[in-house]
């Protein structure tokens, strides 16, 4: 639940990141709103200052603000969290305001904004606002542009937004360990002409990668590349909110990396144009088609294309191991090893439950209800309405659906597929090899089609 009472008061304009103290000064500091939810919140719409259309951020929400004479004010506190990667699993980070990422920050180019930064950690803290054009004493770094935020301690951020565009904020203090704890989130700065760089739906998300063994709760802060959960918004699939967008829509996806390692995201069923970088919006006649889109380690792409093909399109990261949940890297290769005849021996051994797997791939595991240590996931989940999807991690989908209301963000269910537009078996004898010289044979007996009863819909 948010938490908004009314603002009073004012604080005073400050030459740098500095410690806010005193009863006069604490006193004007803004309430800070807080949620512990784990789904889309509905876009915020400016209730005041120039119009813009707001973001959607998957899993997540929009800090709500002040208007205080010329200046937006924020407040942001740094406190341990608890975050549900999907159902079945929770996780103890440090976040933001309730959340692991904290809530995104939205404003207008040319707005004067003031942040409070709270810190609730056990050690101190910073915030850097990453990308974002601003004077050398409000960037953030500890010890060398600012004093640290002490645990218990306020300090105010204060600076113009020179230029719009998609930017990130987290820690510059213990940076290994308080961004491998979450310690993350999205700024989105909105062009002062509302028709500028103008969509129908514009979503948000922040990538990071978690090393957390089965059971646990805390991440291991000191891995550097042996990570086994891939997070959208410190989610996984199944957890990871689907994209619902009304076919036609003009759409933009932004996307932050906070992890270790590159990922090429490929969303299926459309091209789309690379508008943005947290360098600024790339120009129209330098934008280049794509369908898969590497993001940098630290860095933020935005892209956009019209949802003209409805359907349920998958959005995924494209290297195969970040789709998957808790994964052991240890695990064998057993494929063509006939393990059937160890199998009684080994129950008698280990467990009567056991059961041997991997000889034929390790798909079976997509349909398996085995039993799991406490707080974890499979590595293989979710179901979709033709059977197991075999995914977890950086997975979601987009939802292209006619007649959506222009602000309804709600999963609107499995696509319904038109009469014939499935893929479906063929029964009978394959056609063999070609032979010689690459000479295809022509069976005397086709193969038996086997069309899907229920125009489309024998979803067995």
């Amino acid at each position: 639940m948010l938490s908004r009472r009314g603002f009073i008061g004012s604080a005073a304009v400050l030459a740098s990141a500095s410690v806010v103290s005193g009863r006069v000064e604490a006193a004007n500091i803004p309430e800070a709103p807080t949620t512990t939810t784990n789904t889309m919140q509905p876009p915020l719409a400016p209730q005041s200052g120039p119009a813009y259309q707001p973001v959607a951020t998957l899993n997540g929400w929009t800090l709500p603000w002040r208007q205080n004479g010329d200046w937006k004010e924020f407040h942001l506190v740094a406190e341990p969290v608890v975050r549900e990667f999907a159902p079945g699993m929770k996780v103890h980070l440090w976040g933001y305001n309730g959340q692991s990422p904290g809530p995104t920050i939205e404003v207008v180019e040319g707005d004067k904004v003031r942040i409070f930064v709270t810190n609730k950690l056990p050690e101190h803290t910073t915030v850097h606002w990453h990308g974002i054009l601003l004077p050398n004493g409000m960037e953030g770094v500890g010890g060398l542009t600012q004093p640290h935020i002490k645990p218990g301690k306020t300090f105010v951020y204060e600076f113009v937004m020179r230029k719009s565009g998609t930017f990130m904020y987290h820690p510059h203090a213990d940076e290994m360990v308080q961004m491998a704890m979450g310690m993350m989130g999205l700024f989105i700065v909105h062009p002062r002409d509302e028709k500028l760089h103008r969509v129908d739906r514009d979503f948000v998300f922040l990538m990071a990668s978690y090393d957390i063994d089965p059971g646990a709760y805390l991440p291991k802060v000191n891995t550097m590349t042996d990570f086994n959960l891939w997070t959208w918004n410190s989610r996984v699939f199944p957890g990871i909110d689907s994209l619902a967008v009304r076919q036609g829509d003009r759409v933009r996806v932004r996307i932050g990396n906070l992890s270790m390692t590159t990922h090429p995201i490929h969303m299926h069923g459309h091209d789309f144009a690379v508008t943005g970088t947290d360098g600024g919006w790339v120009p129209e006649s330098a934008r280049w088609p794509e369908v898969t889109i590497d993001v940098p380690v630290g860095a933020m792409r935005a892209f956009e294309f019209v949802a003209d093909e409805p359907g349920d399109w998958a959005i995924h990261c494209h290297k195969s191991h970040h789709t998957m949940n808790a994964m052991g890297h240890a695990v064998k290769n057993f494929i063509g090893v006939q393990k059937r005849d160890l199998v009684t021996g080994i129950r008698r051994i280990v467990s009567p439950d056991y059961m041997a797997m991997g000889s034929r791939g390790m798909a079976e595991m997509g349909a398996m209800e085995m039993q799991l240590p406490d707080n974890t996931l499979p590595m293989m989940s979710g179901y979709g309405q033709f059977g197991p999807l075999e995914m977890g991690g950086m997975f979601s989908v987009v939802k292209v659906r006619e007649g959506l209301g222009a602000n309804d963000y709600k999963d609107p269910g499995w696509y319904q597929h038109p009469p014939g537009t499935v893929a479906y078996e063929v029964e009978g004898p394959t056609p063999p090899p070609a032979r010689a010289e690459g000479a295809p044979n022509t069976p005397t007996n086709g193969p038996k089609v086997v069309k899907p009863r229920n125009g489309g819909h024998d979803h067995h």
